[in-house]
C-alpha cells in the first residue's frame, strides 16, 4: 500500500510531538524550582514560600523556592526565560516585573513573549498612608492640602519605577496634586522615615503599612482597591474616601517558560488552584494582606489578559511621566 506524502509528513509531525507529550504526561518526575526574583524575606518570598509547600503536596514533588534578586527582578527572570520549557524551572512574578519593567528596561527577554502564564497567584492592593502628623484626617482633606502645598510634601517609594512611584504619578493624574519623590533602596527604610516624620506619604504595599497602622505610629487613608481589606476592615476604600475609581495593586503570578507544553501548564494551575482552595493557606496570606481573585480568574488565559490590560494602562502613564529605569 502506497503511503501519501501529506500522510508521512502528518506521521513525522506526530512522532515528533511525542517526546513532549510524554513529558507532560509523565510530569513531574523530578524537583521543581520556582524562582523568585527578589531577596529572600520579602513579600513575595514569604507568599512564594507558602505556594510552594502547598504545591509540593499536591504535586508529589519537592518544589524549591530559590531567591535570584537584582535589576528590578530581570536577573532572575532571564534567566526563567532561557530555561528549558519542561515545567521545572517556574518564576514566581509580580506586576512590577511584568509589566513595568517592560517600559523603563532594555530586557534581554520579552515580558509577553518568553513567558507562559500559569496562574494568577493573589492580588495585593496598595493602602495610602501618611505621617501621623501630617494636618489632614481623611483623603478628601489630605488632597486638598496637598493642592494648597504643590510640590511641597514628600512621598516615599522603593526606587524609580517602583509600584509606589507608578501608583504615586498615578494618584498626581487623578486628584490634579503636585508632590515631590524620595526614592529609597528598599521598602523598609521608607517605612522608617515615615514613622519618623521625614517623609509624608507612602503608596506602600499592606504587609508594611499594617503593622504601623494597627500600632498608631502612621494613619491610613484609603485602601486603592474596590473592596475593603478583611484583615483593615476600618480603611475606606478610594470611592468610599472620595476618589472613585483610584486602583492600584501589586498582583503576582506563577509562570513557564514560552512553549511549556500545555499538559505542564495545566498540571501547575491545578496545584495553585487547589493552593487558593485551602483554608490554611488563605487565611495565612490574608494576614499577608495579601486578596484572591475568583476562581473564574485563575485560568492561564486569564492571567494572559490582566497582563495585556495592565501593559495598555500603565505603559503610557509611565511614559508619559518621563519615568526612566536606573
Amino acid at each position: 500500500m502506497t503511503i501519501r506524502r501529506r500522510q508521512l509528513l502528518q506521521l513525522g509531525g506526530a512522532v515528533l510531538l511525542l517526546p513532549r507529550m510524554a513529558r507532560a504526561d509523565a510530569y513531574p518526575s523530578h524537583p521543581i524550582t520556582i524562582i523568585v526574583p527578589f531577596a529572600a524575606g520579602g513579600p513575595l518570598d514569604i507568599s512564594g514560600r507558602v505556594l510552594a509547600a502547598s504545591m509540593q503536596r499536591t504535586l508529589g514533588q519537592t518544589v524549591i523556592v530559590e531567591n535570584v534578586g537584582g535589576a528590578a527582578g530581570s536577573i532572575g527572570l532571564a534567566r526563567v526565560a532561557r530555561a528549558e520549557p519542561d515545567g521545572y524551572t517556574l518564576g514566581l512574578g509580580i506586576w512590577t516585573t511584568h509589566v513595568v519593567n517592560g517600559a523603563l528596561y532594555d530586557l534581554s527577554y520579552d515580558v509577553q513573549k518568553d513567558f507562559a502564564p500559569v496562574a494568577l497567584y493573589t492580588d495585593g492592593p496598595l493602602i495610602l498612608v501618611a505621617r501621623k502628623s501630617l494636618p489632614a484626617d481623611n483623603l478628601t482633606e489630605l488632597i486638598a492640602w496637598l493642592k494648597a502645598n504643590p510640590d511641597k510634601a514628600t512621598a516615599g517609594t522603593a526606587g524609580v519605577g517602583s509600584p509606589q512611584h507608578v501608583f504615586g504619578v498615578l494618584f498626581e493624574n487623578v486628584t490634579d496634586t503636585r508632590f515631590q519623590f524620595a526614592h529609597y533602596r528598599g521598602g523598609g527604610q521608607v517605612t522608617q522615615d515615615l514613622v519618623g516624620g521625614q517623609i509624608d506619604l507612602v503608596f506602600s504595599d499592606a504587609i508594611t503599612a499594617l503593622p504601623q497602622i494597627r500600632a498608631g505610629t502612621i494613619k491610613a487613608y484609603a485602601v486603592m482597591a474596590r473592596s475593603r481589606m478583611d484583615v483593615a476592615p476600618g480603611i475606606p476604600t478610594a470611592d468610599e474616601a472620595g476618589v472613585p475609581g483610584l486602583y492600584s495593586s501589586v498582583w503576582n503570578a506563577l509562570w513557564a517558560p514560552k512553549d511549556t507544553p500545555r499538559g505542564v501548564i495545566d498540571k501547575l494551575n491545578a496545584a495553585v488552584v487547589d493552593a487558593l482552595a485551602d483554608p490554611a493557606v488563605r487565611a495565612h496570606l490574608s494576614e499577608l494582606g495579601r486578596v484572591f481573585f475568583p476562581r473564574d480568574q485563575l485560568t492561564p488565559e486569564a492571567l494572559a489578559a490582566l497582563q495585556t490590560a495592565e501593559i495598555e494602562k500603565w505603559w503610557p502613564i509611565i511614559r508619559k511621566a518621563g519615568i526612566k529605569g536606573e
